[in-house]
C-alpha cells in the first residue's frame, strides 16, 4: 500500500534509477539494427511484417529494451537469420542482464569484429593506454599491417587485409562532424620499438604527430623515467557513453575481447588513467619527444 502525504495525498513511488545497457546487450541491438538494414527494411516495414510496435523495435535497436524471445524470434523471421547466427543471437537474448563478457576472437572479420568496433562507435570518448603499440585508432595502414603479421604469424593473407581494414575503417570515427573523443597514453617503449622497417616508424611517428593536433585527440607519453607504473600490467581501453551508460573497459587478450562493467572495475580502471595521466609528459613535452625521435629514425 502506498504511503500518503501530510496533507492525504498519495506519495509518488520513488523513481528506481534505470540500469545502463550492457555489453551483450548493446551487442544484441547493434546486430538486430544491421541485419535490418542488411535487409534493405525501414523499421516502418519491419512493424508491418512482424507487428513489432515501432516505438518497442527503436527501443529494441538503441538497446534501451531487452526483446522478448518471441520478439526477437519474428524479427530474426524478417531478416532471414538462421544457423549458428541466430543460435549466437538467441544466446545474446538469454545473457543479456549478465555483465562482463569474454567474446572470442573471429576469424572473418570486419563483420564480426563488431563486438568491439559496435561499442567504439556509440562511445562519446575512448581513454586507450598501450604499453607495447602504437594505439589502434592513430595507426598508419603499414604500421597497421606490420603489427598484425607479426603478432598473428600464421593467418593467412586475406586475414591480414580483413584485419587492416577493419581498423582502418575505424579510424572514420575521428573524422565525424562530432567525432571520438580519444585519450592516447603511451609508454615510450612502444615508441622506439621497430615495426616493420624504420621508414615505416619515421611515418608512423609523424603521423601521430599530426594527429595529435588535433582538438579531438590528446596524446600522452608515460617516459622510461617513470620507473614503473600502473599501466605496466598490461594495455586497455575505457569507452565512456552518453549520461545513461556506464562506462566499459575493453582489454585486447589472446583469448578474444575481454569486457568489464562492474563498477568496482570502473572505478579502479579511471583510477588508473588518473594515475597514467599524471606521470605520462605534458601534450607539449610529448610533441618534442615525438619530434626527436622521428630525426633519430
Amino acid at each position: 500500500m502506498q504511503e500518503k502525504d501530510e496533507l492525504g495525498a498519495v506519495a509518488p513511488l520513488p523513481r528506481t534509477k534505470r540500469q545502463p545497457p550492457t555489453v551483450r546487450l548493446r551487442r544484441l541491438a547493434a546486430e538486430l539494427r544491421r541485419l535490418r538494414q542488411e535487409a534493405g527494411l525501414s523499421q516502418a516495414e519491419v512493424t508491418e511484417k512482424t507487428d513489432v510496435n515501432l516505438a518497442t523495435l527503436h527501443r529494441i535497436e538503441t538497446a534501451k529494451t531487452k526483446p522478448q524471445l518471441r520478439t526477437l524470434n519474428a524479427l530474426l523471421d524478417a531478416y532471414g537469420v538462421t544457423g549458428s547466427q541466430r543460435t549466437d543471437l538467441v544466446t545474446l537474448q538469454k545473457e543479456a542482464k549478465q555483465r562482463g563478457w569474454l567474446h572470442g576472437l573471429e576469424a572473418d572479420l570486419p563483420d564480426k569484429y563488431s563486438a568491439y568496433i559496435g561499442l567504439e562507435a556509440e562511445a562519446q570518448q575512448a581513454i586507450n593506454y598501450e604499453s607495447l603499440f602504437i594505439p589502434g585508432l592513430l595507426q598508419t595502414e603499414d604500421y597497421a599491417r606490420a603489427v598484425i603479421r607479426g603478432v598473428l604469424p600464421t593467418i593467412s593473407d586475406a586475414e591480414v587485409d580483413s584485419f587492416v581494414t577493419a581498423r582502418m575503417q575505424r579510424q572514420a570515427l575521428l573524422e565525424h562532424e562530432a567525432p571520438l573523443r580519444l585519450w592516447a597514453i603511451i609508454d615510450q617503449a612502444a615508441l622506439h620499438r621497430t615495426v616493420g622497417s624504420d621508414a615505416i616508424m619515421r611515418a608512423q611517428l609523424a603521423h601521430l604527430t599530426q594527429q595529435a593536433r588535433r582538438p579531438h585527440i590528446t596524446v600522452q607519453v608515460i617516459p622510461f623515467s617513470a620507473g614503473a607504473h600502473p599501466g605496466m600490467p598490461g594495455s586497455f581501453i575505457v569507452l565512456k557513453f552518453a549520461a545513461e551508460g556506464s562506462d566499459v573497459i575493453h582489454i585486447d587478450s589472446m583469448a578474444g575481447d575481454l569486457f568489464f562493467e562492474k563498477e568496482a572495475d570502473i572505478q579502479q580502471y579511471n583510477h588508473i588513467c588518473e594515475h597514467l595521466r599524471a606521470v605520462a609528459l605534458s601534450p607539449t613535452d610529448t610533441a618534442s619527444l615525438l619530434a626527436s625521435l622521428r630525426e633519430d629514425r
